[in-house]
């Protein structure tokens, strides 16, 4: 079923004539364009793309052709006309990102029309990708793990975390990312034990450096994180990434479509948590879903008990142990739910690494 299908059996399960699309990702998502300045009307016949001098060449290249792509010079009156010419009642409005001011604007100008919320609706649809999303994924990180062989060879213990950030970036802008997922993570010693640290311009310190990084190929994101030890591993350091290493292992092997998110994240809380000096330090969700946004639903997570995964939804599997003041690591691949298993997009070596 295509996009715009999905979207108004989406409509008639909620009871909307017709849907208008403002968030940049669901636009981005329902046309095959993005674009900054315009909106989407979809109704149940037919579908707008409003636009301006600007993206008019560039959509008519690049669009879903279900899209009719105009640049009326009143955009209002247009969509006054429009909702006069197809009969429309009531209009659904993107609830969960929509500003409340822009809602009292649109239900003033159009009235009699009913502005209805149709919440996330959009963003649940995206939850399943397509095999076209999925290759653009694989890019995506096949991408990233080219960057990470190209700055292993490079970083040195004199580098800054700051210059190993940027060259993680220029590795992946020179193998064709058109963007970055999020801002680059880069992170040693004890600033390794902040699962979100910022990278300092002070050189490497000994032990783990974690790098969370990830690029976009047409608008579709990558994430992934290594960790590896500046210096020699001693045996502390060596039990614990093998611990990280174990509970994630664990948790790719569970996934599969049908099993319950909260229960894989279990799995690999249950493995970190049965060593003592390890219990409670692993701190945040196993995992979220990845898209065109870096944080998409579903997620692998304590709270999510009783949602089962379906085939096609993108998760993150990321687990972590963090002993604050000392070090951290945190290992994750992202990986599609299949029905007998996943598919790994995360090809990256995940042996222990020394750089001395």
């Amino acid at each position: 079923m295509k996009k715009i299908e999905k979207l108004r059996a989406k409509m008639a399960e909620i009871g909307v004539d017709a849907v208008i699309v403002l968030d940049e990702l669901n636009q981005r998502y329902l046309s095959d364009f993005a674009f900054t300045d315009g909106y989407l009307f979809i109704t149940k016949t037919r579908a707008y793309l409003i636009t301006d001098f600007r993206y008019y060449e560039m959509v008519l290249k690049s669009a879903d052709k279900e899209f009719e792509v105009l640049m009326p010079e009143n955009r209002e009156e247009f969509l006054k006309r429009t909702i006069s010419d197809e009969g429309i009642k009531n209009i659904g409005f993107e609830g969960g990102s929509v500003a409340y001011a822009v809602y009292e604007q649109y239900k003033e100008k159009y009235t009699p029309t009913d502005f209805v919320s149709i919440g996330n609706a959009i963003e649940t649809i995206r939850q399943v990708k397509t095999p076209e999303e999925i290759a653009k994924m694989q890019k995506a990180q096949d991408i990233t793990d080219k960057a990470f062989a190209e700055v292993l060879r490079r970083i040195t213990p004199n580098m800054t975390e700051l210059e190993v950030a940027v060259e993680l970036e220029y590795a992946m802008r020179r193998a064709g990312a058109d963007g970055f997922a999020f801002e680059t993570i880069a992170v040693s010693g004890d600033a390794s034990a902040l699962p979100h640290g910022t990278p300092r311009n002070e050189k490497l310190k000994k032990g783990f450096l974690t790098m969370d990084f990830g690029a976009k190929f047409d608008g579709y994101c990558s994430d992934m994180t290594r960790t590896v030890v500046i210096g020699r591993a001693d045996e502390d350091i060596k039990r614990l990434y093998n611990t990280v290493l174990s509970a994630q292992l664990a948790a790719i092997d569970f996934l599969r479509e049908g099993v319950d998110a909260g229960e894989a994240d279990k799995i690999a809380r249950d493995i970190i948590d049965a060593v003592p000096e390890y219990n409670g330090a692993f701190g945040h969700s196993l995992g979220h879903s990845v898209g065109l946004f870096i944080h998409e639903s579903p997620a692998l997570t304590k709270k999510a008990f009783g949602r089962a995964l379906r085939a096609g939804e993108i998760v993150t599997v990321e687990p972590g142990i963090y002993l604050f003041g000392k070090y951290g690591c945190r290992i994750e691949d992202m990986v599609a739910i299949e029905k007998n298993g996943v598919y790994n997009f995360t090809h990256s070596t995940k042996e222990l690494i020394e750089i001395c």
